[in-house]
């Protein structure tokens, strides 16, 4: 019963009237128009099917040159309800009242935003004026006093419960670190311990303690201490020490030998004051370093220690968490009784766990996460195009590099030492440098070109990268007796170094293999039957082959571009306009009268170390407005539009070189990024349209979104937008990289093919790419079994190698390799396996209706930690109707005009139809069943076996587990594998009606 009307008669006149603009109807229309007709003339027409006719008629009718897509019927998963929104809120603190509100805004994720923090016990003891004179913000004070009440708890291994403050670059860790001294220095404790990256950062704690008023406690370095101590003056305060001084040692011997045990002597038995471990992500991979191990051994022999892990990373993957011990997730009295266990059940599960995990610590009190606001902050990528000259030079090296993968193969077989791994390590990690220095050459004349035109438009810029090539800058020195007339290249001086020092011969054979007793292998067919490996050529033919490979090297690298750092330096204008904060000690620079010289960094009254935090300065106050950091800058300096300074103009920070980690690209990143600033920065991250390169941007996406999940509760958090697409290193790039090598060897025909651009067409790109990759040893070639995969064949090893082939080889092969990553992807999303993270269930839908809920006690600490078992219900109005007469018709077409998004449009986008148009129709017993009664004769399997079934019916009913999950997670994941065959949990996020919030998992 519409306006207007009246009758049968006019629903069948709109059928019969062609669309206007153009459109014409689909084959899915015409199939959907036939059924509708039936539907009149049986008088059995519903108000939800005529809803779903005029929707699907008007909404998906398609111009006339779009070609229907036809696929595969397939069985749409009950996830329609599921989306994403927007990551982040605004943040205030929830629970705690005191103190200003901060002086910029500050956002949490929407996962983290979602469950609440316990509620707030401890009694602050610091002073009012310092709260309200704004010294500490709001914030801030949140954060200390969670700390200080989560270090009331005594976990059950009789240890003192630890806090992690994960709050992003900006938000002022290091004030908050200082409130937590003071908070405790107040209560009677008055020794503190803060390790850190750097002895720098020394100035920066004590600066810290003096903004809130606090500058009567004082700070000691511990390489200042002489031990055994006896000045009272150092006997109370802060001992400040870096993460390297913890593995220390002194070469006198004696009582006090080690750092650590003077730290232990320093703190004294039974001490319950502070440890900071500011800058945490430098103490991962603690049981494989000497320093990680040293973090763990402290904690130990400190029980009653009250730790703060603070870091705006806290940890990138959940096997680098091994050193937060005091946070009690794992050990005695939790599900999991080691840290193996607990790794084991997270990475299982994937970044849903890792979501989970920062959800868990926040609400059990030993959590916060917050960062500034990205609001006015643009990122963008800029991917450059290689000119022909230097698409000639790559080639060449390329090329090269092949010729000497086969020469060095030749040399070890001879002398019987292909099997050592030292020596093909030592190969491909200078193949990969190699190519890496090429690719980042390749974007400087596109970085001088932005950022100068970012300066004319009254900008400053920072140029982040990791490597300054200094090492080889060295090298050459050494050659020339300390002398240097040119500008080196790092591409070459790899190269060249890797044949001088490694190339296989005599001598290093006899270095290497002495005592080595294990039976030799034999190399290549025609020397196996040789008892003693005598090698077939002399050793001078052997030095003929390295000198070949020298010679060869040297003309090529007469063509390779320049040391970047250096170049881009002497484009700039020279040291004079340029402020360089990087690790090395010297550089080469371009004299007035045009000669190349080398110079040490140091200038008149400042040491190499002093000489960065001088180049800052001068960045800030705008002596210079160029600035270019590598990672021995990427902590502790803070590069932003600061009010306080007089280079106010806003930063520009380009990324030439992606760094390694996602510890390393955070703290890159929130140089320029941090409060009090007047404008946000611009990021642009530059990446060549070399294949191989977007190796490195896979590597910063994978650890951002593992990052992201881990330290701010939701994997989308720390995407830097576009780099997601180049998430490579998951089990979807593992299967491709498997079925494009099995397809190149021709032993599988694949579903993908080939690029259809390639010259010479799909026969001659098999045959290129199976040569190219045996050339970059992803193949091996033997005489008897021919060409075979290469064993510890991955994805990281692939991305690595296929740097080394030509450049339009290794675009149409990292072409083929993604357009099968994204086939699997699209697969596991149609059949319901792809792992999706947070989803909002029902966005937009504000009529959610908490049914029941039920609440559990679990194992852990605190030990009143909750799992609440939700029931909620929701009306669906239009998708389930339209999903079932689909099936009931078998209705073909694509299924991603069903997707989720699309979903989601429909009903929060324009209003069709209004309330006040539609009356109340009677339906028939049809309507109110489940699809299964309509589609399988009136049988369904679910209700035969007395449950309930609502499939394709407007209710929909979930399940939610919300609260401590993490304590439950392997025992809830193992009862629903039991009853579906399946462990997966989707984890939801809601708003009822009452507008309360929930995080949990999902089931229906």
């Amino acid at each position: 019963r519409f306006q207007g009307l009246n009758s049968l008669d006019d629903i069948t006149a709109i059928i019969n009237t062609p669309p206007i603009g153009g459109y014409q109807v689909t084959p899915n229309q015409q199939l959907l128009i036939k059924n509708f007709k039936v539907s009149v003339k049986s008088n059995c027409l519903s108000l939800s099917v005529f809803l779903l006719f005029f929707l699907s008629y008007h909404v998906f009718t398609q111009r006339p040159q779009t070609q229907p897509v036809e696929e595969e019927e397939v069985e749409v998963e009950e996830a329609e309800e599921l989306g994403h929104v927007d990551t982040y809120a605004d943040y205030r603190p929830s629970k705690s009242k005191i103190g200003i509100s901060h002086p910029d805004r500050v956002v949490e994720t929407n996962t983290l935003s979602s469950v609440p923090p316990p509620d707030i016990t401890y009694t602050l003891s610091i002073p009012e004026t310092t709260i309200n004179r704004g010294l500490l913000s709001a914030l801030q004070l949140e954060a200390i006093i969670y700390a200080c009440q989560q270090h009331e708890v005594i976990l059950q291994n009789n240890q003192r419960a630890g806090f992690l403050i994960g709050d992003g670059a900006g938000v002022g860790k290091g004030r908050t670190v200082a409130g937590i001294i003071l908070e405790n220095n107040l209560k009677g404790r008055k020794k503190a311990l803060w390790f850190s990256v750097s002895n720098d950062l020394k100035y920066d704690a004590e600066r810290d303690l003096q903004d809130i008023h606090a500058q009567n406690i004082q700070v000691h370095a511990l390489n200042k201490i002489m031990f055994p101590y006896g000045d009272t003056a150092t006997s109370e305060g802060v001992l400040f020490a870096t993460y390297s001084a913890l593995i220390g040692e002194s070469q006198a011997g004696g009582q006090h030998r080690t750092r650590l045990k003077q730290i232990l002597d320093w703190c004294e038995p039974g001490f319950d004051g502070v440890i900071i471990f500011d800058e945490c992500h430098k103490a991962k991979n603690a049981t494989s370093t000497k320093m990680g191990k040293a973090v763990l051994d402290l904690q130990n022999k400190l029980p009653l220690a009250r730790v703060v892990y603070a870091s705006a990373t806290g940890a990138s993957e959940p096997k680098n968490m091994i050193y937060m011990s005091r946070l009690g997730i794992w050990g005695e009295g939790t599900p999991f009784r080691t840290f193996d266990d607990f790794l084991h059940t997270i990475e299982k599960r994937g970044v849903g766990a890792m979501e989970i995990v920062a959800m868990d610590m926040k609400v059990s009190g030993m959590y916060i996460a917050r960062q500034l606001s990205f609001s006015g902050v643009s990122f963008r990528i800029e991917e450059i195009s290689l000119d022909d000259d230097f698409k000639l030079v790559y080639n060449k090296a390329a090329k090269l590099w092949a010729e000497a993968l086969v020469v060095f193969m030749q040399a070890a077989d001879e002398l019987c030492m292909s099997s050592r791994k030292s020596l093909w390590g030592q190969f491909w990690s200078s193949h990969q440098r190699f190519f890496k220095y090429l690719c980042i050459a390749a974007k400087v004349r596109c970085l001088v070109e932005l950022a100068k035109k970012e300066l004319e438009a009254g900008k400053c810029v920072v140029i982040g990268l990791q490597s300054t090539g200094e090492a080889r800058t060295r090298e050459v020195l050494d050659e020339n007796d300390g002398h240097l007339d040119r500008f080196v290249s790092a591409a070459e001086g790899v190269f060249h170094s890797l044949v001088l020092k490694h190339f296989p011969s005599e001598k290093q054979r006899r270095e290497k293999g002495a005592g080595n007793k294990r039976k030799r292998e034999s190399c290549r067919a025609f020397v196996s039957l040789s008892i003693y490996c005598l090698s077939l050529l002399s050793a001078s033919w052997l030095e003929e082959m390295k000198q070949g490979l020298l010679n060869k090297i040297a003309v090529l690298g007469k063509e390779l571009p320049l040391n970047t750092l250096d170049e881009l330096i002497d484009k700039f204008g020279g040291p004079e306009q340029v402020s360089e904060m990087t690790g090395r000690k010297g550089r080469v620079v371009r004299r007035s009268d045009g000669s190349v010289q080398y110079e040490s960094r140091a200038e008149q009254g400042h040491t190499i170390d002093q000489i960065n935090i001088k180049e800052k300065d001068r960045f800030m106050n705008g002596e210079k407005l160029v600035a270019i950091i590598s990672e021995a800058a990427s902590s502790g300096i803070s590069l932003q539009a600061d009010r306080r300074v007089k280079n106010q103009r806003r930063r520009v920070h380009i990324t030439l070189e992606l760094p390694w980690s996602a510890d390393r690209a955070i703290q890159q990143f929130g140089r320029t990024h941090r409060s009090n600033q007047v404008t946000a920065p611009e990021y642009i991250f530059l990446i060549s349209e070399l294949a191989g390169e977007r190796r490195f941007a896979s590597i910063v996406a994978k650890r951002l979104e593992s990052l992201g999940a881990l330290t701010h509760g939701d994997r989308r958090a720390t995407e830097s937008r576009d780099l997601s697409k180049y998430n490579f290193e998951n089990k979807y790039g593992t299967k491709a990289l498997d079925k494009i090598t099995k397809a190149i060897l021709g032993q599988i025909e694949s579903k993908v093919p080939p690029p259809n651009d390639y010259p010479g067409g799909d026969a001659m790109f098999f045959t290129d790419m199976k040569h190219g990759m045996v050339d970059v040893g992803m193949l091996c070639s033997q005489s008897r079994l021919g060409i075979n995969i290469e064993k510890d064949c991955n994805i990281t090893k692939f991305l690595n190698r296929i740097l080394g082939l030509e450049v339009h080889k290794q675009n149409s092969l990292f072409q083929y390799f993604t357009d099968n990553f994204d086939y699997l992807i699209e697969k596991d999303k149609k059949e319901g396996k792809y792992d999706m993270g947070i989803l909002d269930l029902a966005p937009g839908n504000d009529q959610i209706y908490e049914e029941t809920q039920e609440k559990f006690l679990t194992a852990g600490n605190p030990q009143d930690g909750q799992v609440i078992l939700y029931k909620v219900s929701f009306f669906d109005v239009f998708y389930p109707c339209f999903r079932s007469l689909r099936r009931r018709h078998k209705i073909a077409g694509k299924t991603s005009s069903l997707s989720p998004s699309g979903n989601v449009a429909m009903l929060t986008g324009e209003k069709t139809f209004q309330t006040s148009d539609l009356v109340l129709v009677k339906l028939s017993s049809e309507d109110l069943t489940c699809m299964h009664v309509s589609c399988r004769n009136g049988r369904c399997k679910r209700v035969e076996e007395g449950q309930e079934c609502l499939m394709g019916t407007r209710l929909r009913q979930y399940h939610m587990l919300c609260g401590a999950l993490l304590r439950v997670w392997k025992r809830v994941s193992d009862v629903v594998a039991d009853i579906t065959n399946s462990s997966i949990l989707q984890i939801v996020r809601l708003k009822t009606k009452d507008s309360s919030k929930q995080v949990g998992e999902s089931t229906r």
